[in-house]
């Protein structure tokens, strides 16, 4: 790390005490910028460093709601605007039990330099619950997005904050949340909530978006070698939306995808996923992942949490889907091992730093995931297009945005690392690409 930049991490360090994956999600984005602050003082002399740091606004609430059986419920509700130089502030919602500020605040200082690398009119933001949607009854998960919406609303906007989904907080979820957003406030503000419902203001390809951009990134980095995903063995972590649709495309692209894992542990099936079983299972009936073997049958196995690591599955291309520091620097060591040529984050922060490091000395292609999921934003920033104008568009005309978008991002990656004297590294691009836009609208609007 630079040594005008350390002093400012220390500033952050003391003043965030505890939490570690955002202080992580810092000095990932910290470590890039050496060359940037060397050629601009001025971004030093305006303390954009410090300010970009420091969210703008941070929200915490009480969330009571009562059980199906009668009783009382407390949860912990946030919403953390972190900065709002390029747009309205823009990030999903998380319901979890391991929600706690720390990785509100992670989620949403990624979501900065995410947004900015799509070339839209978009802030970061991110916010959640420590609520566990698992399990619950639909009535239950109501009550509870009425009681979480109903300290929220007064902090959101199609012009001040936008919110979505993110782990825990699908279509059900979204539908409840704006059905109370619309009952509060007595009006029909589509813009307010993405990942709608199509009937009601939803967009083409919002599902699948994260994990089709992230299949789409790792295609783009694979072509700078001559390479695409036809022939490739794949591995996939999670098995929610942006697992699924990223299976889906890379096996439409000609390669065999033989991993999925949810909490409970993953399946290595060496025929390559049944994709229609793990949606039956995964979308239709919220099961567990172990159920896809018993209907698979043939080679698939399933193997519990902490009995072994799914990245030790020979494969080609590996896409971490599920969540933050899943792939540690074990897990890299041995992908490597076995020839991973490269590997694009479809969750956030998925890979540890010891993890990235490792895959960098390799020569392994590596997307962070600001870079490589920034489809899932993207998409919803189309979605509010089309709320703004009262409008829909087709699915194949969204998808080919989508793919121009994804385009642009690994091309902005690959030229900021490129002009900073880092070519093929699209750690350093994606952090060096995000930061300078949202630096420049900084230093344009004054100390605020």
């Amino acid at each position: 790390m630079h040594e005008k930049l350390q002093p400012v991490r220390e500033t952050v360090i003391a003043r965030n005490p505890g939490e570690k994956e955002f202080i992580q999600a810092v000095d990932e984005v910290f470590e890039s910028l050496g060359p940037v602050v060397a050629r601009r003082p001025e971004l030093l002399d305006a303390a954009i460093l410090e300010r970009i740091c420091e969210p703008e606004r941070q929200i915490i609430f009480r969330v009571p709601w009562v059980d199906d059986q009668g009783r009382t419920q407390i949860n912990r509700g946030f919403r953390v605007e972190f900065n709002s130089a390029l747009g309205p502030y823009k990030g999903g919602l998380r319901f979890h039990p391991s929600v706690y500020l720390g990785i509100v605040k992670f989620l949403g200082f990624e979501q900065i330099f995410k947004n900015s690398l799509t070339g839209m009119p978009i802030g970061g933001g991110k916010g959640g619950a420590d609520f566990n949607p698992s399990g619950r009854s639909d009535g239950e998960v109501m009550r509870f997005c009425q009681s979480f919406m109903t300290e929220l609303y007064r902090h959101i906007g199609e012009y001040t904050d936008v919110p979505a989904g993110d782990i825990g907080v699908g279509g059900r979820e979204i539908g409840y949340l704006f059905g109370q957003y619309k009952r509060i406030t007595n009006r029909y503000e589509s813009g307010v909530l993405t990942g709608k419902g199509l009937s009601w203001g939803g967009s083409l390809v919002r599902t699948e978006a994260t994990g089709y951009g992230t299949v789409e990134f790792a295609r783009q980095m694979l072509k700078t070698k001559g390479d695409d995903f036809d022939g490739k063995t794949v591995s996939v972590s999670g098995s929610g939306n942006v697992a699924i649709y990223a299976i889906q495309l890379a096996q439409s692209l000609g390669a065999k995808v033989v991993t999925a894992s949810d909490s409970s542990g993953f399946i290595h099936d060496p025929d390559g996923i049944d994709l229609d079983i793990l949606r039956e299972v995964k979308e239709v009936e919220r099961g567990r992942i172990n159920d896809y073997v018993q209907r698979r049958g043939g080679q698939a196995r399933f193997t519990e949490v902490g009995k072994a690591s799914l990245w030790e599955v020979p494969t080609q291309v590996a896409l971490p889907c599920a969540t933050q520091n899943e792939l540690n620097g074990a897990d890299a060591r041995k992908l490597v091992e076995n020839g991973v040529l490269a590997v694009a984050e479809g969750a956030n922060m998925p890979t540890t730093t010891e993890g990235v490091r490792i895959f960098q000395e390799a020569d392994v292609l590596f997307a962070p995931g600001k870079a490589a999921n920034a489809g899932g934003v993207a998409t919803s920033a189309l979605e509010m297009q089309q709320n703004a104008s009262r409008d829909s568009w087709t699915f194949d005309y969204t998808s080919t945005r989508l793919t121009e978008i994804m385009k642009g991002i690994h091309d902005t990656c690959a030229a900021h690392a490129d002009e900073y004297g880092q070519p093929g590294n699209y750690v350093a691009g994606a952090n060096i690409g995000g930061f300078i836009k949202v630096a420049d609208a900084m230093l344009a609007q004054g100390v605020i």
